[in-house]
């Protein structure tokens, strides 16, 4: 069984601010679909924008947190996983204290002076959606606050930690000290490609914790801008997952598993050399309420499996389910109790 504080997720927890928006608003701001990026100047106004010429709905995101929250909920199990992270001291930062206690995650956030929480938006098209993050003081979070003994109690605590490749562009520092901790303790450290732009203007911080990755994630479009960015010569995903799964490890321990999810196509899975594919549950176009927090929801459903050491198709099985019952909701919100036996 999961135990107290078996999984330990480390990101940037942000405040989604999600509306269905239209094709102006995208071209106004340079936006595309199916992407994830950092807010730039450019992009400032459009928060205030969206809140006054759409119907938003404030949900309590950030990949990372979204994952953990998801596997909290498979697993119904009071404090089986903690988070960390940074969040201001305001409104949206008391909402989302409340909104993961009321989840059963045991969160130890640095609640920083200066900065507001950060927040996301969530631009929802055909139920499509492209993200733009402002971190604000999720970009705080320093290494400072994970080594506080109460702090670091939650990383001696897990057994397995998962952090998204986001957060590689806030504490790379942070990430190198729960890696490492990992790799002399014999516990699975997991990461995720995260988006496009972390593998192409964060190459450098992402390979150093690349060693140590027990477990990567990621979809077919970041996969492929890896294979361009490594100058590999392909474009097929299960090729690509094989050559990530064999990027040399820091630790003999583990074998390294890619797992790369494909949208409705399936689930690519390598590990030995070999890969594995597994379908996805379908879903009927007119189900589909939007696609925001569906690979984090994915994540969430494969690690609450993964800390009960179920086979790796149960967790893709949980995985998938996850994703399912997001994908049907808006932003990564979840009915009280899971029905997946």
């Amino acid at each position: 069984m999961a135990h107290e504080g078996i999984l330990l997720g480390m990101g940037n927890p942000l405040l989604d601010i999600s509306a269905i928006v239209d094709e102006e608003f995208m071209n106004k701001y340079d936006i595309k679909l199916n992407n994830a990026i950092l807010a730039e100047d450019k992009h400032k106004p459009m928060y205030e924008e969206m809140a006054s010429k759409y119907s938003v709905e404030y949900i309590a995101g950030g990949a990372t947190q979204n994952s953990i929250r998801v596997a909290q909920w498979m697993l119904q199990k009071p404090g089986a996983t903690s988070y960390m992270g940074a969040i201001g001291k305001d409104k949206f930062g008391e909402e989302m204290k409340k909104n993961s206690k009321l989840a059963g995650v045991n969160v130890h956030y640095y609640e920083d002076e200066t900065a507001p929480t950060g927040t996301c938006a969530v631009c929802v098209i055909g139920g499509e959606r492209s993200l733009v993050a402002n971190l604000s003081a999720a970009n705080c979070y320093k290494s400072d606050h994970l080594k506080k003994p109460e702090n670091w109690a939650l990383v001696e605590k897990a057994k397995y930690f998962y952090i998204a490749g986001f957060f590689l562009t806030v504490s790379p520092d942070s990430i190198q000290l729960v890696a490492e901790h990992a790799a002399a303790n014999n516990k699975t450290f997991m990461m995720n490609l995260s988006a496009p732009f972390i593998c192409e203007f964060f190459k450098d911080v992402q390979e150093k914790a690349l060693p140590y990755m027990d477990y990567v994630f990621g979809n077919e479009t970041e996969a492929r801008t890896f294979a361009k960015v490594h100058g590999w010569e392909t474009d097929k995903v299960e090729e690509i997952a094989v050559k990530i799964s064999q990027w040399p490890k820091a630790s003999g321990t583990h074998k390294r598993i890619t797992v790369i999810t494909q949208g409705a196509d399936p689930v690519c899975v390598a590990e030995d050399g070999k890969v594995k594919l597994y379908p996805v549950i379908p879903l009927p176009k007119e189900k589909l309420v939007d696609t925001n927090g569906a690979g984090d929801a994915f994540v969430g459903g494969f690690l609450s499996q993964l800390v009960q050491e179920k086979p790796i198709e149960e967790c893709v099985r949980a995985g998938s389910y996850a994703a399912n019952v997001i994908i049907q909701r808006s932003g990564c919100t979840y009915p009280e109790k899971p029905d997946f036996h």
